[in-house]
């Protein structure tokens, strides 16, 4: 005669949930399945604004690319032009470079100023409406090989106004002379008026002896624009500078 075993005691499959009971076609997904149905219904909900978004770039230049991608590039264009630029935002504000590796030479001038040809000289940057307000660069062979050769800063630089910088009739005065030091060349640096019937102009120079030339930078203003004027005339002559020549 068989013994009964009771209930509790039978061995019983491990339920994952209470789910488990029911048939198998319809049991819930599984979490992956969850996670993938949700995000398909995320995507749903987004395609209307996607589609806006794509339909408002169509509409923008370019069909909605990238400009610098539809433009050709401005340096391709206008290389010389990129160039300067760089060049100018390398220098003083308010001022640009002119560099002339012929000649060997390099100075600023103020931002507006023209150049213009003079006989006689090498550059000339004026302002258009004030005349007065003016660089020039001009250049003479020499066999001297040092500014110092000629003499003290005062002689030379009082003996060039009188002679060079200003006409006969004019009445000049040397107001400072100094001699500089940049890079191991000697600079002279002078300070002038000239006084003519119906203007007095106040003027800077800088002269240096190198490859085999003098160079002279006068540059000044009216007087009565000196006081607005003189601390950009100062920076034109600080910024004349001297290379060897190639």
């Amino acid at each position: 005669m068989a013994t009964a075993v009771p209930a509790a005691s039978l061995p019983l499959p491990r339920l994952a949930s209470s789910s488990s009971s029911l048939p198998d076609g319809h049991r819930p997904p599984s979490v992956a399945a969850q996670t993938a149905l949700r995000r398909h219904a995320r995507r749903r909900r987004l395609q209307p604004r996607a589609a806006a978004a794509a339909r408002q770039r169509r509409k923008a230049p370019g069909g909605g690319r990238c400009l610098w991608r539809v433009l050709p590039r401005p340096r391709r264009l206008f290389p010389g032009l990129i160039r300067r630029h760089v060049i100018a935002a390398e220098a003083k504000k308010g001022f640009l470079p002119v560099v002339d590796k012929k000649a060997g030479y390099s100075f600023l001038y103020p931002f507006g100023w023209e150049e213009v040809a003079v006989q006689g000289q090498d550059k000339v940057y004026k302002d258009v409406i004030e005349p007065l307000e003016s660089v020039s660069v001009n250049s003479i062979p020499t066999s001297k090989e040092d500014i110092r050769d000629l003499g003290p800063p005062d002689k030379v630089a009082e003996a060039l106004i009188k002679k060079v910088l200003a006409p006969p009739m004019q009445k000049t005065k040397l107001i400072e002379a100094k001699e500089n030091d940049v890079d191991g060349r000697a600079y002279y640096t002078f300070e002038f008026t000239a006084q003519a019937p119906n203007y007095t102009r106040h003027a800077l120079g800088a002269i240096v002896i190198a490859n085999g030339k003098f160079y002279t930078l006068t540059t000044g203003a009216n007087e009565r624009r000196w006081e607005k004027m003189k601390d950009r005339l100062h920076t034109v002559v600080d910024s004349f500078k001297i290379e060897n020549r190639i």
